[in-house]
C-alpha cells in the first residue's frame, strides 16, 4: 500500500510595523511581535480609581516583587520564612484597636449602671455601648450564592482535599461550597470557625487534573501557614478601624454645630485613618508572603510545573467570563426554538465547551498573557502578589515530585460527585446572562 504524505499549510505571517520580524496571524488572538514587543497590549492598562487606588496599586507591586525574593532567599538558606516582623506589628496594632473597643464597653456600662442619677449618662452609656457593638468583630457565615457540599455528598472530593491537606501540614474541611466565579478560596464560618473551601466551577473546569491539585495545595495552604488578614484578631481590627472612620467621617457644613463637631471630630478622625493605613500596610505586607507561602504548598502537592500551569490558567479569567457570556447569547438568539429548548440546548455541555475553549489557546497566546501580567501587574485582586511574580517564584525551585496524584480515574469519579452542582450552575450561567 503506497503511504499518504500528509502536508500542513504554512502558518500564516504578516511583517512586524516596528521591526520587520515575521508576526504569526492567528484568528480570535492579538497579532503581536515576540522580538520587539509592538502590539502586545493593545488595549489601556486598567485605569486606578485615584491616587490612594494607584499609590496601593504601586504598593502591591513593590511589595510584590522584594517579597518573592525575600522568601526565595529565605528557602534557599533554610530558614524559615513564615517569620514576619510585620505580622508581629500588625497583631499588636490589632490588640491595641480592640482594647479602644472594650474600653468602649466598660465605659458604657458603667455609665449606664451607675449614672442613673443624672439620666443623661445612660443615654450616653448606651450609644458607647452600640458603637462597640458596631465595632465588635463577627464570625463569618456560611456563603449562599452555591451548590453547598459535605462530606457525605462528595466522598472522593473529600477525600483528595484530606490528602492535599496532608500533603501541606493541615487537616481537611467541613464543607465544600461550588459557585459560578472564576476563583477559588478559604476561610472559616461560624462561632467554631468551621472550615469552608469555595470552588469556582468556571476555574475548575478548566483546569488539568493535576493543576487541581495545585489549586487545592494552594487554598488549604492559607490553613497551613495562616493569613492574618482575614484572622479574627486582625480582620476584626481592620473592620473596626473602617467603621471609626465611617462615624468620625465630616458632615456637610450648614450649620454653625456642623462645623464645631468637624472641629472636634478631626484629629480622632485622621488617627483612625493613619491606624487603618498603616494596619493595612502591615496585614498586606503579611498577607502577600502568606500568599507566595500557599504557592510553595501548591508546588508541593501537585509539582511545579502543575502550579505554573496554574497560574497560567489564571490569565485567561476574562477570556473564560467572555465566554460564558456568548454562549448565553447564543442561548437567547436560538432561532426559531422555544426559549426552554434553546436554554437546555446552551445548558447541555457548557462546561466541557468552555474546557475545550480553554484547552485551544496557543502557547503563544499565553506568552503574551504572562507579558501584559508584567507589564501591567496583573494580580488576582488588591491583596495578591502580581502574579508573573508568583508564577517567576513558582517555576525558580528545583523540580520535585508531586506529593498527590491525581489520575483520570480519580478525576472521573470527582466529576461525577460534581455532576449534580455542574447542571444547577450551568442553568443559573445560561439564565443569568440571557434573562
Amino acid at each position: 500500500m503506497e503511504k499518504t504524505e500528509v502536508t500542513t499549510a504554512p502558518e500564516a505571517t504578516r511583517p512586524c510595523p516596528e521591526c520587520g520580524s515575521a508576526v504569526p496571524v492567528a484568528e480570535r488572538y492579538v497579532d503581536w511581535c515576540a522580538e520587539c514587543g509592538w502590539n502586545v497590549d493593545p488595549a489601556a492598562p486598567d485605569p486606578a480609581p485615584g491616587r490612594l487606588a494607584a499609590a496601593r496599586r504601586r504598593l502591591v507591586q513593590e511589595l510584590g516583587e522584594q517579597l518573592a525574593s525575600e522568601v526565595e532567599e529565605a528557602a534557599a538558606g533554610g530558614a524559615r520564612p513564615d517569620r514576619d516582623p510585620a505580622a508581629v506589628l500588625a497583631f499588636g496594632l490589632a490588640l491595641l484597636v480592640h482594647a479602644v473597643t472594650l474600653l468602649l464597653v466598660v465605659g458604657g456600662l458603667a455609665l449606664v449602671l451607675l449614672g442613673w442619677d443624672t439620666g443623661v449618662q445612660p443615654v450616653i452609656g448606651a450609644l458607647l455601648l452600640g458603637l462597640a457593638a458596631a465595632l465588635r468583630p463577627r464570625p463569618v457565615r456560611l456563603p449562599k450564592d452555591g451548590q453547598v457540599l459535605h462530606r457525605a455528598d462528595a466522598p472522593h472530593l473529600f477525600e483528595l482535599v484530606d490528602e492535599v491537606a496532608g500533603a501541606v501540614g493541615t487537616t481537611g474541611v467541613h464543607t465544600v461550597l461550588v459557585n459560578a466565579e472564576y476563583n477559588a478560596s478559604v476561610t472559616t464560618y461560624g462561632v467554631r470557625r468551621r472550615r469552608v473551601l469555595t470552588i469556582g466551577l468556571p476555574f475548575w473546569e478548566v483546569l488539568t487534573p493535576q493543576e487541581r491539585v495545585a489549586l487545592l495545595g494552594h487554598e488549604l495552604g492559607h490553613f497551613a501557614h495562616g493569613d492574618i488578614r482575614y484572622g479574627r484578631i486582625t480582620g476584626g481590627a481592620l473592620h473596626a478601624l473602617a467603621v471609626w472612620h465611617y462615624v468620625l467621617a465630616p458632615t456637610p457644613a450648614e450649620r454653625l454645630l456642623d462645623r464645631f463637631v468637624n472641629a472636634v471630630t478631626f484629629l480622632p478622625r485622621w488617627v483612625a485613618y493613619g491606624l487603618l493605613l498603616l494596619l493595612d500596610r502591615l496585614t498586606l505586607r503579611a498577607s502577600q508572603r502568606a500568599e507566595y507561602l500557599a504557592d510553595a504548598s501548591a508546588v508541593r502537592a501537585a509539582s511545579p510545573g502543575a502550579a505554573v500551569g496554574l497560574m497560567d490558567r489564571l490569565l485567561v479569567g476574562d477570556a473564560v467570563e467572555a465566554e460564558l457570556r456568548r454562549q448565553s447569547v447564543v442561548a437567547r438568539m436560538g432561532g426559531g426554538r422555544t426559549g426552554r429548548e434553546v436554554r437546555e440546548a446552551a445548558e447541555a455541555g457548557l462546561w466541557e465547551r468552555l474546557a475545550a475553549r480553554v484547552a485551544a489557546v496557543p502557547e503563544r497566546e499565553y506568552e503574551r498573557l504572562r507579558r501584559v501580567s508584567a507589564l501591567r501587574g496583573h494580580s488576582v485582586d488588591h491583596t495578591h502578589p502580581p502574579t508573573h511574580a508568583r508564577r517567576r517564584h513558582m517555576a525558580a525551585g528545583a523540580p520535585v515530585a508531586a506529593l498527590v496524584s491525581c489520575d483520570d480515574a480519580r478525576a472521573a469519579a470527582v466529576a461525577a460527585e460534581l455532576a449534580p452542582s455542574r447542571e444547577a450552575l450551568a442553568r443559573l450561567v445560561i439564565r443569568e446572562y440571557a434573562g
